[in-house]
């Protein structure tokens, strides 16, 4: 037997898987994916035309490697730069900016405990108040303030500010 096919067939399935993996990290709108399925045609077609037995080998092997190929190189391409970019998630830089300014507005609202301000509306226990200049959501820790009343901050958190009348000697 001419063992020119079997190798001409086990090189078209590595070249198959190769470009399987290069289709990944190359964006090529599929052109790559494509000739990769051409080479593993062509490596079985070697392959059966070889022997039985390697042409069975081959696709059964081809029919395991091939998704697995696939999904391992998709679990490397998330971590790319362009796998991050193309699945939406943030890239480091981002989640860093991100983490400073939640930093940052917690330290804005960490400054606003003990300020005074003034109810914008009725505080039912909830409405708005002006702090600063700045319009925030708030809830009246003790009882209905009528807009207009001035108000002081007890506590600040990023979802809740809470805020009490000025003249309350409990605060």
């Amino acid at each position: 037997m001419d063992n020119s096919l079997l190798v001409w067939g086990l090189a078209l399935l590595a070249v198959a898987a190769l470009l399987l993996v290069v289709e990944l990290f190359i964006p090529s709108a599929g052109m790559i994916a494509t000739m990769s399925i051409l080479s593993a045609i062509g490596g079985l077609v070697c392959l059966w035309r070889y022997d039985a037995l390697w042409g069975a080998i081959g696709t059964l092997g081809t029919m395991i490697a091939g998704p697995l190929i696939f999904f391992q190189g998709l679990k490397i391409w998330r971590q790319t730069p362009l796998g991050r970019k193309m699945v939406g998630e943030p890239t480091e830089e981002e989640i860093e900016a991100r983490r400073a300014q939640e930093e940052r507005e917690a330290r804005e609202l960490l400054a606003l405990i003990g300020s005074e301000g003034e109810a914008v509306t009725d505080l039912r226990p909830v409405g708005v108040v002006r702090i600063k200049g700045k319009r925030f959501d708030a809830l009246s820790e003790t009882i209905l303030i009528p807009a207009g009343s001035k108000v002081r901050v007890t506590v600040a958190e990023p979802n809740q500010i809470k805020v009490r009348p000025v003249d309350d000697h409990r605060a």
